[in-house]
């Protein structure tokens, strides 16, 4: 049986960890309202993109001459998973579910006999991944250094891969992250990035825009800034889901510690209780002696 001094250092260690982990949810609770409005704000943008991209695609749809980026290589043997977590943990299985994500489509490429190569946007996602695809990842992009995110960083992951598409080192990209929809709702999502992914529908149907200059120039910009623009919109959305995660992880600690300290206490008195009615009835026998 533990003694009271120890049970009473297990009840200091339990209360100064929650006074922790109550001061994490607070503060993850002031950054998630900055990320969700961040992400909410480019949203708009995202979606208004990829309409446009339909519209103008729908008219270059079936020309030899159209861009890779949309139509893409005609091959479909070497893919590139961009893999986007967060820097920290302590936000539950927000990681590990993009991670495992990322992982199940690997293993279905490989079992296909596909190439896959891995680029890991944040530490968390490159921990867990390296454990069975060291060999595949080719780059490690830290974005520890930074307070927030900006298109600038977007942009420069979006070259890297604009860089290598040119290069010739991947057929198919696709984009791994977790879209956020509320502080308990997040959910792993893949996106293609190329060839892209074009909205069908109501968008690309009955287009009958007269472009200028025309679509091919058109596509030639906008497919580019595509692709930094979902991969923006992406960590957008990984900010808040990591933010709502972590204040949801450290909301369910700071309960847990609670009920902890009441089992540690309710386990101290009555230890403290037996040994006080132990040494009265030492007392009460020595008196009985004499």
């Amino acid at each position: 049986m533990a003694s009271l001094k120890d049970l009473r250092n297990r009840i200091a260690s339990v209360k100064a960890t929650q006074k922790i982990t109550k001061a994490m949810q607070m503060v993850a609770a002031a950054k998630l309202r900055r990320a969700q409005a961040a992400a909410e704000a480019a949203r708009p943008y995202a979606q208004r993109m990829n309409k446009v991209l339909a519209n103008v695609s729908a008219g270059a749809a079936g020309n030899p001459s159209a861009s890779p980026l949309l139509v893409g290589t005609g091959r479909d043997q070497i893919h590139l998973l961009v893999v986007c977590t967060a820097e920290r943990g302590l936000c539950g299985a927000f990681n590990a579910s993009i991670a495992r994500m990322a992982r199940d489509k690997a293993r279905a490429l490989i079992a296909e006999g596909k190439t896959v190569k891995i680029i890991c946007v944040g530490k968390k996602g490159n921990d867990l991944l390296k454990r069975q695809f060291d060999s595949m990842i080719i780059d490690f992009i830290d974005l520890r250094h930074l307070k927030s995110i900006g298109f600038v960083d977007a942009d420069a992951i979006g070259q890297k891969i604009l860089s290598l598409f040119h290069a010739g080192q991947f057929d198919v990209c696709s984009l791994f992250f977790s879209r956020f929809r509320s502080v308990i709702a997040q959910f792993p999502t893949e996106l293609q990035l190329i060839p892209a992914q074009i909205a069908t529908g109501e968008h690309a149907v009955g287009s009958s825009y007269s472009y200028e200059p025309d679509e091919e120039e058109i596509l030639s910009t906008l497919l580019p800034r595509n692709i930094s623009t979902q991969v923006y919109s992406a960590l957008l959305e990984n900010a808040a889901s990591e933010q709502g995660a972590r204040m949801s992880a450290m909301d369910n600690a700071t309960r847990n510690a609670g009920e902890m300290i009441k089992k540690q206490t309710m386990q101290y008195n009555r230890t403290r209780q037996a040994m006080i009615t132990k040494e009265l009835i030492e007392i009460i026998s020595g008196a009985e002696a004499l």
